[in-house]
């Protein structure tokens, strides 16, 4: 049995805070507040039109999330600003040890980006990082039209990775991803990048817990 493994992207690999300096000159010295809403409503309009069945590729959600986060904390955004902050999200800098924790993994197990995230932007923001090149293919969600976490979101994940037969690992920074992972079947670990942040409690719990990708080769073999 060979072990296939999934990256999230947003929050995982690439680090979706790297926009608040773009925002300082708008919100000063809000702008990482001004970041989080636009990540946290990013999150929410997806989960809320994968429930309705009113599917929209996340690229719509970013840029309605940005106009809210905008509109929230009454800040200016003009159409010219908005397409340059938009096109600075596919951008994103990736965290330092996702490209090293990639080169180690490569060629160990067959690796995947798994992501809410269209094709196109999947390329562009991991084609800047150069983190494309050490995956063996990419997984969007864009393919069924619905989003994470929804399970046959993570069904799809074991097809689209050749993984249906063989175990499929999702490594994942955001919670309710692991979560409804270990809730399809999948294994899947937690990169628990802030120290703060609590597991939430709902008797699921992950295949295992890591603080760095640096850590990811280990729990992968003790898997």
């Amino acid at each position: 049995m060979t072990l296939h493994v999934a990256f999230d992207v947003y929050g995982t690999l690439v680090d979706p805070m790297g926009m608040a300096e773009l925002l300082r000159p708008e919100a000063g010295e809000d702008a990482a507040g001004v970041a989080a809403l636009w990540r946290e409503k990013q999150l929410e309009f997806s989960f809320r039109k994968g429930l309705m069945k009113a599917y929209e590729d996340f690229g719509v959600c970013t840029r309605q999330a940005l106009r809210f986060a905008m509109a929230t904390r009454q800040l200016p955004l003009t159409a010219e600003r908005e397409e340059e902050l938009m096109a600075a999200y596919l951008a994103l800098p990736a965290f330092d040890d996702s490209l090293p924790a990639l080169q180690t993994l490569k060629g160990k197990y067959p690796l995947f980006a798994f992501s809410n995230g269209s094709y196109p932007a999947l390329e562009k923001v991991l084609g800047h990082n150069n983190l494309l090149a050490q995956l063996d293919g990419l997984v969007s969600v864009d393919d069924i039209k619905s989003f994470k976490p929804d399970p046959a979101v993570y069904a799809y994940a074991r097809r689209a990775t050749g993984a249906w037969e063989q175990p499929l690992c999702l490594v994942s920074s955001n919670a309710w991803d692991v979560i409804g992972a270990r809730a399809a079947g999948l294994h899947a670990i937690w990169v628990q990048r802030d120290s703060g942040k609590v597991f939430e409690d709902w008797g699921i719990q992950p295949s295992a817990i890591i603080n760095s990708l640096s850590e990811l080769s280990s729990a992968l073999e003790a898997l």
